[in-house]
């Protein structure tokens, strides 16, 4: 038997909606990187983008458990300049402009880098409030916080 592998007009999208109110960072990030892989699904490709678009909301209100973990996780950018490396904690960028990018940086680092990588963290969008632009393409509500009683921290 040959192994099957999916072809470019077989692949179905979807659009999944995501509430991160109360859940884990870490687990909530790695069910999201499944997702827009595609590895749910059973035609699975690994060479394909035949993963979901996923839309999270409620980003400022994710948790991150375990010992000052706020204080204690720092995340790194580079100004371009000589001596120019900026650090902040994840508590700073949480309470700061931008909340979405702890969230979008924990499942960008779950994905493959590459191009591949890079087309399938395009499918993904990330706010900080309750409110989205993608109601015309009706995203079904993924349920994370009822997939495992560890998925949901508590604040």
């Amino acid at each position: 038997m040959k192994t099957y592998s999916i072809t470019p007009s077989e692949i179905d999208k979807k659009w999944v909606l995501i509430d991160a109110d109360g859940l884990v960072l870490g687990r909530l990030a790695s069910i999201v990187a499944n997702r827009l892989r595609g590895k749910h699904k059973p035609g699975y490709t690994p060479h394909m983008d035949c993963g979901d678009h996923v839309v999270i909301i409620n980003a400022e209100k994710v948790v991150l458990k375990g010992n000052n973990k706020l204080q204690d996780q720092t995340y790194y950018h580079h100004t371009g300049y000589p001596g120019g490396i900026k650090q902040r904690t994840a508590k700073q960028i949480l309470e700061g402009k931008h909340p979405d990018r702890v969230i979008h940086k924990a499942i960008q680092r779950m994905v493959p880098s590459g191009p591949l990588g890079r087309q399938q963290m395009s499918n993904l969008r990330v706010y900080a409030g309750t409110q989205h632009p993608h109601d015309a393409q009706q995203p079904e509500l993924l349920d994370v916080a009822a997939m495992n009683a560890k998925n949901v921290g508590v604040r």
